[in-house]
């Protein structure tokens, strides 16, 4: 993999791993603290002190997935005799080392991790083991879903210390297996000693490890002061999207009191997308489908295609399943190389099996108030969304060295950040919001405006990045460590605007993980949140500092067909070339039945991938 391909990650790096330290090598050795010592199903556990803090790492939530365990549904921890020393995280799941990811320097675009990666980390208000809250005074608990496009990532990168012990609540951060050992649909593996409940045959073994940490949480929270009946979920991108999935899944019910979606959507695949040749006449599969990567394993140079689909039609299931499992990681992530991007391998994930999933759309799912967990959420997004990812594109912005400088056409490049946030506030908070409220359920949404990094050495980064995916974490976590770069981004300059405006986010978090309502926030000093009412009422919460016209309501409302229809009478595009471009680059990749007919509607093309 050639470095031109990853030029300009360094930035990258620090802008979208953000609140953790840059890599697992930077975190500084800490001593135990006798006063955190819990005692939890498996035995004792020793963490240690951060601030008013007390923080436990690398705690094992289910047993590690390999050799046989590998695609299959995780199966319980084991215990340990006398006290274990939970001081160091434990290792990511496997994944190609990518900014991203935070992985260390030097391993871009490697195999990082250890398919032994199911651990979990807990940031506790500071108490010793006789001044813990009991029933009725435990502290809610926020649980932290990382994004990463469900092929990068780790828990270890977001530091939970400062909203633990601000706002006495308990955070926690989870590992879930990644790309595709965390989402692979074959019916060899289906077929081959699958377990009796079918969730070993499902293909989404990242969500279920999603459910074995919820139910590590029910039963072991309340040892670190933690409420096991007032568990929220919050999640950034790919995390909002599994909190989704969490949502409609059947086997979620009764494990979780509360979400947050921060970024995410309704994103799924099908089965067939999942399973199916590409070539399938009747439901085509994705080029990186389960069935086109085993071909890719079984193909050699005196085998193509034809002769290798032969060798898989001819193998039996109990045969090539033992074959997978036996695959080194590093064999079977090389199968996906030619379909990487900065996110790592293209598989299909989140997969709509029918068992830990449902077949249909979580879209309609949501329509359908039985169907799904209901409980209250917080959706959001952020004003300018797509700016993360078009500051590194060379088509947008002037390159030096790698190093983003300035916009091509700050026209364009503008308009295709409007549109493009326009679209991710329609799937991650408009259309989601509206079927929750019509089903009754109590739902609140946030739009994240914050751009106030300035001019830095000469690079516009408001102009550049703006309010983009992923910058708002660390006002959530209150943590501005992001790294060598922390002073390109957080400066004296915007400290006491950023500063007030994180402490009134983690209020309105730490609000909702207790009441299930954000309000004023947990210290009720800030503006009533109201809920969402949709078309005519209150809409969405601006999060911004007094600079930037403060945090304040607002009752805009723009549905889909608001939005092409602006879009196709917007003056500001030169051509219908310059329309079409952005209304593709918005809506292309959504996986919206409209797309066909929005673009009839702007006289936009559909062809090519």
């Amino acid at each position: 993999m050639g470095d031109s391909r990853w030029g300009g990650t360094w930035l990258l790096a620090v802008l979208l791993t953000l609140i953790g330290c840059g890599s697992v090598e930077d975190v500084p050795p800490v001593s135990a603290d006798t006063a955190s010592l819990r005692h939890i199903d498996q035995g004792g556990l020793v963490g240690f002190t951060s601030g008013d803090a007390h923080v436990w790492r690398g705690i094992p939530f289910a047993a590690p997935p390999v050799g046989d365990l590998r695609w299959r549904a995780p199966r319980p921890p084991s215990s340990w005799s006398g006290t274990r020393e939970a001081l160091a995280f434990g290792q990511p799941c496997p994944q190609i080392a990518s900014p991203l990811g935070g992985a260390p320097e030097g391993l871009t675009g490697e195999l990082w991790g250890d398919e032994d990666c199911l651990f979990l980390n807990i940031y506790a208000p500071k108490r010793t083991p006789d001044t813990l809250p009991t029933e009725g005074e435990r502290f809610p608990v926020l649980v932290w879903i990382h994004g990463g496009g469900n092929t990068v990532g780790h828990s270890g990168f977001y530091n939970g210390a400062p909203l633990a012990s601000a706002h006495d609540v308990v955070v926690v951060t989870l590992n879930y297996r990644l790309g595709p050992l965390g989402w692979f649909l074959h019916p060899a593996l289906a077929e081959a000693g699958a377990d009796a409940d079918g969730r070993d045959a499902s293909g989404n073994f990242g969500t279920l490890d999603l459910l074995s940490a919820l139910d590590w949480i029910g039963d072991n929270i309340s040892a670190f002061g933690g409420d096991p009946e007032r568990v929220t979920l919050f999640g950034e991108s790919a995390g909002g999207t599994n909190i989704f999935s969490l949502l409609v899944s059947p086997l979620a019910r009764n494990r979780f009191h509360g979400a947050i979606v921060q970024s995410g959507g309704t994103a799924s695949s099908t089965a067939a997308n999942a399973m199916n040749y590409r070539d399938d006449p009747e439901a085509p599969g994705a080029p990186f489908s389960s069935r086109e990567v085993v071909l890719r394993l079984l193909a050699d140079q005196d085998c193509d295609r034809a002769c290798a689909r032969g060798r898989a039609d001819s193998l039996e299931d109990v045969a090539l399943a033992t074959r997978l499992r036996a695959l080194d990681s590093s064999d079977l992530f090389a199968l996906y190389r030619d379909g990487e991007s900065l996110l790592g391998p293209s598989s299909p994930t989140v997969i709509r099996d029918g068992h830990v999933l449902p077949e249909r759309s979580f879209a309609s799912v949501l329509k359908d108030a039985d169907a799904f967990v209901n409980v209250p959420m917080i959706l959001g997004t952020n004003r300018d969304e797509p700016k993360i990812f078009m500051v590194f594109s060379p088509d947008n912005v002037v390159r030096v060295a790698g190093l983003p400088l300035w916009r091509r056409d700050a026209r364009l490049y503008d308009l295709q950040a409007e549109y493009g946030a326009l679209a991710w506030q329609l799937r991650g908070v408009t259309e989601p919001a509206t079927e929750l409220r019509n089903a009754g359920i109590p739902v609140w949404a946030y739009r994240w405006d914050w751009d106030e990094q300035g001019r830095r050495f000469g690079i516009d980064l408001s102009a550049l990045l703006g309010a983009a995916h992923g910058l708002e974490i660390p006002f959530v976590f209150g943590h501005w460590d992001v790294g060598r770069l922390s002073g390109l981004l957080y400066h004296d300059r915007n400290r006491e605007g950023r500063e007030a405006l994180s402490e009134r986010m983690m209020a309105y978090w730490a609000g909702f993980a207790r009441d299930l309502d954000p309000g004023r926030g947990a210290d009720g000093g800030g503006p009533p949140w109201q809920p969402w009412q949709g078309s005519g009422g209150n809409t969405f919460i601006h999060l911004d500092t007094e600079a930037g016209g403060g945090i304040r309501m607002s009752r805009d409302y723009l549905s889909h067909s608001d939005v092409i229809e602006r879009l196709a009478s917007d003056d500001r595009f030169k051509d219908r070339e310059e329309r079409c471009r952005v209304f593709l680059s918005s809506f292309r990749f959504g996986g919206d039945d409209r797309l066909v007919d929005d673009a009839r509607r702007l006289g936009c093309g559909l062809a090519g991938p």
